[in-house]
């Protein structure tokens, strides 16, 4: 009985073991397979970021490719477009009638007004110019932002704010702030569905300056040259001369005289004349008028009041009046 009793003792004993050795190796398998789907992950890992490295590497070379491409073609059309400027040999831009629709909707054409456009180089003064055509001074409500750096980045469009004045302005970005070419600067901008354009210039014409002007020919839009600022240039050299008679240094504006100033005044207008003459004929341009005005000049006289002195502020508001009362109709009629 005890011999037996023994016996279930030691074979409960080996069967105790028996369990505890088969949940050890049990643990083991499961740790074994854990550490194997482990590396199996990070094999997967590192299968699948070295395909992103591959396929990164290809995009970049396509993108390389794409940009050596695009800039070939840059080079290729920037040396066409300096051997056209070189030859003289612009090409001829002319719209169709779906960008003529688009851009009178875009410039917010409106049949029975005058659309008047001022053009010129960042800097030279166009929107200061706008509002004195607008008999608004600078920072006046509804001026035009003015400044020293370019401030039209885009077509602006300015209603006339004068009782029963139906002239719509537009001030045009200055050519040098655009990544166009100065024969596609007319087109691009949708000057073309204008009535007038002012070509507002500096000491000389530039490339866009002459651009315009033959465009404007072709599409017979009047197109007036205006040199603005002349109050302040008449009075530099003024002050210029004074100091050439004098050989000193003036103090103040105690040289500047009268008559240093109507001589001044005579000068300046002698010298934008032929300033540009010679350059419409150099431009092979047909010989027209320049215009010299003051912004504070005309402010006054669009506001029906009378300054002290004038230069062609009443030629130009008289000439602009005239021509787009009846270019809309010639132009239709054409």
């Amino acid at each position: 009985m005890a011999r037996a009793e023994a016996e279930r003792a030691r074979a409960e004993e080996d069967a105790r073991k028996a369990d505890d050795e088969r949940r050890r190796l049990e643990a083991e398998r499961r740790v074994l397979e854990e550490a194997v789907q482990g590396a199996e992950a990070e094999r997967q890992k590192a299968v699948e970021e070295h395909k992103l490295r591959i396929r990164k590497k290809e995009e970049a070379e396509r993108e390389r490719e794409a940009a050596e491409k695009a800039a070939t073609e840059a080079r290729a059309e920037q040396k066409e477009a300096e051997r056209m400027l070189r030859e003289g040999a612009h090409p001829v831009v002319v719209p169709t009638n779906e960008q003529f629709l688009e851009a009178k909707r875009r410039l917010q054409y409106q049949e029975g007004y005058a659309h008047v456009a001022v053009t010129g180089v960042a800097g030279s003064g166009k929107s200061s110019l706008i509002n004195a055509l607008r008999g608004l001074s600078n920072g006046a409500p509804g001026a035009a932002p003015t400044g020293i750096m370019e401030t039209t980045k885009a077509i602006t469009r300015y209603p006339d704010p004068g009782s029963g004045k139906r002239v719509v302005w537009y001030d045009v970005p200055g050519a040098g702030t655009l990544t166009v070419p100065d024969w596609v600067y007319f087109t691009d901008q949708g000057l073309y569905v204008l009535d007038c354009i002012l070509v507002l210039i500096d000491a000389r014409f530039t490339a866009t300056d002459v651009a315009i002007l033959r465009n404007c020919a072709r599409f017979r839009i009047p197109a007036y040259i205006v040199r603005s600022k002349a109050r302040q240039n008449i009075h530099n050299l003024a002050q210029d001369m004074s100091d050439e008679d004098t050989d000193e240094e003036a103090e103040g504006d105690a040289s500047t005289t009268a008559a240093a100033l109507e001589r001044a005044a005579e000068r300046y207008v002698a010298e934008s004349q032929k300033s540009v003459a010679h350059n419409l004929q150099l431009a092979e341009l047909p010989q027209q008028r320049v215009y010299l005005v003051d912004k504070e000049t005309l402010v006054q006289l669009v506001k029906g009041r009378r300054p002290k002195t004038t230069l062609d502020e009443n030629d130009l508001l008289r000439d602009m009046t005239a021509a787009t009362t009846t270019s809309s109709e010639e132009r239709a009629d054409g």
